[in-house]
């Protein structure tokens, strides 16, 4: 099994997403790997780290998700890997649940939400995004 962490999804991944708009309620499974230092790409000079940054974007995401009709479900770090084998452990672990996946695609296109955005790619090194259906 070939495992690659990434920040912004794929073109398939995308035109999947965009099918069905309705689909729903999702929830997203976020597997989340921080960058040792925050590299925000306007060049700003911090001490952040990307853990740090990360949670500058976690912080105010929660209230888009809610803006959205979405609920966070749960947030935590990740302590050890009980089963199975992986080459490197991801971070932390977040779950968030959308009405459908227009809601979150809605979401992501609200100027507040990309404003903060600008933490989350600073912040992370990348992710699993793994969605399921209820």
């Amino acid at each position: 099994m070939i495992v690659k962490n990434k920040v912004i999804p794929n073109e398939e991944q995308i035109n999947g997403f965009l099918e069905n708009p309705e689909i729903g309620p999702i929830s997203m499974v976020n597997l989340l790997k921080y960058k040792d230092k925050a590299i925000y790409e306007d060049g700003r000079d911090t001490n952040l780290t990307g853990e740090e940054a990360y949670k500058l974007y976690a912080i105010e995401v929660i209230n888009f998700v809610e803006k959205y009709g979405g609920e966070f479900i749960f947030a935590g770090k990740v302590s050890r890997l009980m089963l199975g084998e992986v080459d490197d452990l991801w971070d932390a672990v977040a779950i968030a649940k959308y009405p459908n996946r227009k809601a979150m695609l809605d979401m992501t296109m609200d100027p507040g939400y990309q404003k903060i955005h600008v933490h989350r790619d600073a912040g992370l090194e990348g992710q699993l995004n793994i969605e399921t259906i209820d």
